[in-house]
């Protein structure tokens, strides 16, 4: 397998107050063209800066972040936002849906920053839908369904553009055990049989057995354990 992402010597701080906080100091992380990473570790060890810097929502403070070969930390932020609409699609823990959306309007979000018709649209928009079993919800809204339900339509929203690569922020935090399965399931299923790179942010150790191996995250390091098949 071929490398999707290569982190190298990647350093990033913040400043508070007075203080600098050192997040990451010389990380290095490689990940395959259809892995699916887990990612644990404590609260303030860094997961969601990573998820951050792997989707070009953050830029690291030196070092370089490479993705199918480009060298995303040295696009502008315009070549950012553009990369990012073809590349990336980002599940988080709380849905981040519109209320006053049905389920079809808000997967087409992603898909109105592209040139695509308005027929090519719907089509990528059923098909998103198809594949989370929620064709038939296509027309409610999100108060209309389970926090399961809502929750497949947050990950057909991240693949209706048909994405590499797919970031999760703790996508089943929210949920109880039966549905959180169920999500993570279909994200095993978007792995093996449609070949996406996945990497999850999750405090769940059950959550990360769904993945194929998990990285652990402390102090800005990686301790790097596989998990059984």
């Amino acid at each position: 397998m071929t490398d999707l992402i290569r982190l190298s010597d990647v350093e990033k701080s913040y400043v508070r107050g007075k203080e600098k906080i050192v997040i990451f100091d010389k990380l290095t992380m490689r990940i395959e063209a259809g892995d699916f990473v887990a990612i644990m570790g404590p609260s303030g060890s860094g997961k969601t800066t990573l998820l951050n810097l792997l989707g070009g929502t953050d830029r690291p403070d030196k070092g370089a972040i490479e993705f199918d070969d480009k060298h995303i930390e040295k696009l502008s932020e315009g070549q950012l936002t553009a990369w990012r609409s073809v590349n990336v699609g980002f599940i988080f823990q709380f849905y981040n849906l519109m209320p006053i959306l049905t389920a079809a309007q808000n997967v087409e979000l992603p898909l109105l920053l592209t040139k695509l018709s308005p027929k090519k649209r719907r089509e990528n928009v059923a098909t998103a839908l198809q594949i989370v079993g929620l064709e038939d919800r296509a027309k409610h809204r999100p108060r209309e369904m389970s926090g399961g339900q809502q929750q497949r339509v947050a990950i057909a929203r991240a693949i209706v553009s048909d994405p590499k690569l797919l970031l999760c922020d703790e996508p089943t935090g929210d949920l109880d055990r039966t549905t959180a399965d169920e999500i993570l399931s279909t994200l095993q299923t978007l792995n093996r049989e449609l070949g996406k790179t996945i990497i999850m942010v999750t405090h769940d150790a059950e959550a990360a057995k769904f993945a194929k191996r998990v990285l652990h995250l402390d102090k800005g390091r990686f301790d790097e354990r596989e998990l059984a098949a």
